[in-house]
């Protein structure tokens, strides 16, 4: 008997302190969410596919220099940055690794080629995408190949050609 009385005067201190810890934790919350509220229906003043746009905000316009673009300032236009930044990287270590194990050739002797199977053997160890990273440099008018796309077994043959 002396458990139940113990556990009973535990549930009562208990229930004693829940009432003012739920009043205090039940209006932070209404605060917080009163403030997230806030913020939204701020945002959505500002979001061109919300009903509640406000007709001064410019949407931008297809064919503009805004439009498909983030906002500036935003952390979406620093990751695109910071994407762009690596992707660069990428693809001056290509060219790098095409200089030091391509062979030069040309009349001049000026011109660095290498067969893509000889590239994608040194370049796996490297980075996982050699491909994409060829298809940027080619696109930067930095290599040449021949062919859309390059399979590896099947186009190992296919000479790569280094620009500049």
């Amino acid at each position: 008997m002396g458990t139940n009385s113990q556990s009973a005067t535990m549930e009562t201190e208990e229930n004693a302190q829940t009432p003012a810890a739920c009043i205090v934790s039940v209006k932070g919350l209404k605060e917080n969410w009163q403030k997230w509220s806030s913020e939204h229906q701020e945002y959505q003043k500002h979001n061109p596919f919300s009903h509640n746009t406000r007709p001064s905000v410019m949407v931008p316009q297809r064919g503009g220099d805004e439009y498909g673009k983030p906002l500036q300032g935003s952390l979406t236009e620093q990751r695109g940055k910071d994407a762009h930044t690596h992707i660069s990287r990428e693809v001056q270590e290509l060219c790098e690794v095409i200089r030091s194990i391509g062979e030069s050739g040309g009349s001049d002797g000026k011109v660095i080629t290498v067969r893509f199977g000889k590239l994608f053997e040194h370049y796996v160890t490297i980075s996982n995408k050699l491909v994409g990273i060829l298809l940027r440099a080619r696109k930067q008018r930095l290599v040449d190949f021949e062919g859309e796309m390059l399979w590896q077994g099947k186009d190992d043959h296919v000479v790569i050609t280094l620009l500049q």
